[in-house]
This record gives structure tokens, sequence and C-alpha cells, in this order.
């Protein structure tokens, strides 16, 4: 299986790559992506099994791919990674179709929470 990792920070996709790694999901290829907008061009050229995106991100948001990608007809799994998660957020997330928002801090365990039953 594919997994995307979008976030602007280079440091936090390796930080999110080795989590999913310690997390068990160590045999998946990941594709990395620096905007939500290189998440969206990836998405539809590599045909990830999940995306894993950070909310904040230039020239597109995590949220805004999500939708745009939902609004293309593209049904990918999507949660997000972010440093925030108030309930108006997780409501926002789900509302544009995310299956799960994981707030920083986070650790293996929560990794495998949310991806057990999205990643087999």
């Amino acid at each position: 299986m594919k997994i995307l990792v979008a976030d602007d920070s280079r440091v936090m996709r390796q930080i999110v790559i080795r989590t999913l790694r310690q997390a068990g999901y160590d045999d998946h290829d990941i594709v990395e992506a620096e905007d939500g907008r290189d998440a969206y061009d990836k998405v539809r050229s590599e045909s990830p099994d999940l995306v894993l995106s950070d909310w904040n991100m230039p020239n597109m948001t995590g949220l805004e791919c999500l939708q745009a990608l939902r609004g293309s007809g593209s049904s990918v799994p999507f949660g997000f990674v972010t440093s925030e998660g108030s309930a108006e957020m997780r409501e926002k997330a789900a509302d544009a179709g995310a299956l799960f928002l994981i707030a920083k801090p986070f650790t293996e365990e929560t990794f495998r929470e949310n991806l057990e039953g999205v990643l087999a």
C-alpha cells in the first residue's frame, strides 16, 4: 500500500514517517508532498491508499486539498496530522470527509488507533 504524507515541514514529514514505521506500518510505500497543492497533484499521479496531511500549509491548506479532492470525485482515505485538534477543527475535518484528525504530539499508539481498519 502507498501512503502520501503532506506537510510543509520536511522535519515533520520525517517525524510522521518515523512514527508510521514505529506503529508497524513499515512495509508501505511512502510518498511526500510539501503542501496541499503538491498533495492534490500527487494523489492524481501516485494513487495513494491513504493521505496523512497537515492542516496549515502554504499554497493550499490540507482542508482545501481535501475539499478539492472530494470535489473532483476522489474518495481516497484522508486523515489530518496537525498541531491543533479543537472540536471546531475536528467538525470541519469530518464534514469535509476526513476519517480522523490526529493532534500533535502523537505516538505510535495514536497512529495505530486511527489507522486500524484504514490500512489492512
